[in-house]
């Protein structure tokens, strides 16, 4: 018996409250919620600093799950932080967004993003099927390698109808081969023949989370990462239309296969997405208001990654997500390859 079943069962015998589906849902967010902050522990330790506490979370997560079980008895909890925690953190994440400065950059930006996320999506799905991966984590490993990782996996999942397994999965692959590549990069600068700026430029345009450009180009000072920041927005901006040719080509598909079931609702917390990124645009807000936010959301994000890596069975990962992770790595190389050599065209 699970420490979480074992809690619930003594609460429900003095506590009247505990008969109704209340408790359930409480130790369901409590156990995420307090999972989350020990990742966020360990990904303060050295070498795991590395890897970040998202990817931690998954870890430990997948690690309760194959050795003492799914806490079946919190599961309406554990659901909501999968899915409604994810989708508000989401939300959040759009203060991030300025979409003034990439307006102001032009075309040139969300043009090199757009041919990034092209060469992302098309490669991991081209190689994934010639190598026979599964079709939905390659398309997952390909939005979220073409995009902002982990957001963008969890943006587009509700879309796509994936699987909670599929996502956290996706998640852990994107964490664990964008540490892999912001390492290699850090390696590689000085025998690349990059100015900072475009070094960020670099980084920006083809690593896969906000956090991995910002940890490849911080060192090269203030030049290199606000020009890698920059770049990588235009690539979160992009995460908008997407998601709606996302829902667009998942409705025409049901339409043609006439099955309603496959027919993908409206993601009405991208909206919610939209009006942050324009609130934190156009309104006045203080630094370390935004500051907050930004961890806030990053610790809501934590704490859905509990929830879906709980979902994950050891054995179907063994099986499943190599072949997807290597289309995946392909693709990556590709897209670090053409995004460096653009820099001198």
């Amino acid at each position: 018996m699970s420490i979480i079943n074992y809690i619930t069962e003594k609460t429900e015998r003095p506590f009247h409250w505990a008969h109704s589906n209340f408790a359930p849902f409480f130790f369901g967010v409590l156990f995420t919620i307090g999972i989350a902050a020990f990742a966020v522990g360990l990904a303060n330790l050295p070498g795991l600093n590395k890897i970040g506490a998202m990817l931690c979370a998954i870890f430990v997560a997948v690690l309760y799950r194959n050795t003492v079980g799914y806490p079946e008895s919190c599961r309406v909890g554990i659901q909501f932080s999968a899915q409604k925690i994810l989708r508000l953190a989401i939300i959040l994440y759009g203060f991030r967004l300025n979409i003034q400065l990439i307006f102001q950059q032009g075309p040139s930006l969300l043009l090199q993003g757009g041919l990034t996320i092209a060469i992302a999506i098309i490669t991991t799905l081209c190689v994934s099927k010639l190598i026979k991966g599964d079709p939905q984590l390659s398309l997952l490993l390909g939005i979220g390698t073409g995009i902002c990782g982990a957001a963008a996996i969890a943006a587009v999942s509700p879309i796509l109808k994936a699987k909670d397994e599929d996502t956290a999965i996706g998640v852990g692959i994107i964490a664990l081969i964008g540490t892999f590549f912001t390492l290699a990069y850090t390696l590689l600068y000085p025998y690349l023949g990059l100015t900072p700026a475009q070094y960020g430029m670099w980084s920006g345009i083809s690593l896969h989370e906000i956090a991995h450009t910002a940890a490849a180009a911080g060192p090269l000072g203030s030049e290199a990462l606000t020009t890698a920041l920059m770049a990588k927005l235009a690539r979160v901006f992009l995460l908008i239309p997407v998601s709606f040719i996302l829902l667009w080509w998942v409705r025409r598909n049901s339409k043609e296969e006439k099955d309603p079931t496959q027919t993908a609702s409206f993601p009405w917390f991208l909206l919610g997405f939209i009006l942050t990124s324009i609130i934190g645009t156009y309104f006045s807000i203080p630094t370390a208001v935004l500051d907050s936010i930004a961890t806030l959301s990053t610790f809501l994000m934590t704490a859905a990654m509990v929830g879906l890596g709980l979902n994950v069975h050891l054995a179907s990962l063994r099986a499943r997500a190599l072949r997807p992770l290597l289309a995946m790595f392909i693709a990556s190389i590709l897209v670090s390859a053409v995004s460096y050599f653009a820099l001198f065209i």
